[in-house]
Parts: C-alpha cells; structure tokens; sequence
C-alpha cells in the first residue's frame, strides 16, 4: 500500500512578492519607502543608502529617477 503525502500550503506562500512606490511612506516618490518596506526594513535606512550613493559619485539620481519610472504605486495602500 503506497501512501501519498498531501500538504496544503497557505495562501501567503503561492503569492509573489512585488516592490511597489510606497503611498505611506512617501517623501518625494515613493520609491525609498517601497523598497523598506519590501526588505522590511526602516525607510531612512535606504534614504540614507541613496544619499551616500549621490555623494560618492554613483548614478544614485539616475537610479531613483529609473525606479520611479519603473515601479508602480502600492495599489493596496
């Protein structure tokens, strides 16, 4: 007699995580605040993140503009 293992997963697990512009969070666009809250982490982490990126000389500016072109506002918020 073969037995099979039957597990049911919940809800939550089949969802695929999304990074949207945060609504709530928000002090220009939304994208600091969608990306704490995707990595659950404090926004004034990764604002922090952003402004050390812009005065070293990375492409922090462009980056922000990019993710703000592409990341969607949080429809839920």
């Amino acid at each position: 007699m073969h037995h099979e293992k039957v597990v049911f997963m919940p809800e939550e697990t089949n969802k695929i995580k999304r990074v949207y512009r945060s609504k709530k969070n928000k002090m220009l666009a939304g994208v600091c605040g969608g990306i704490a809250e995707y990595f659950e982490i404090d926004p004034v982490l990764v604002r922090l993140l952003l402004v050390l990126l812009v005065l070293m000389g990375f492409a922090g500016i462009i980056l922000y503009l990019v993710a703000w072109l592409i990341m969607p506002e949080n429809p839920n918020q």
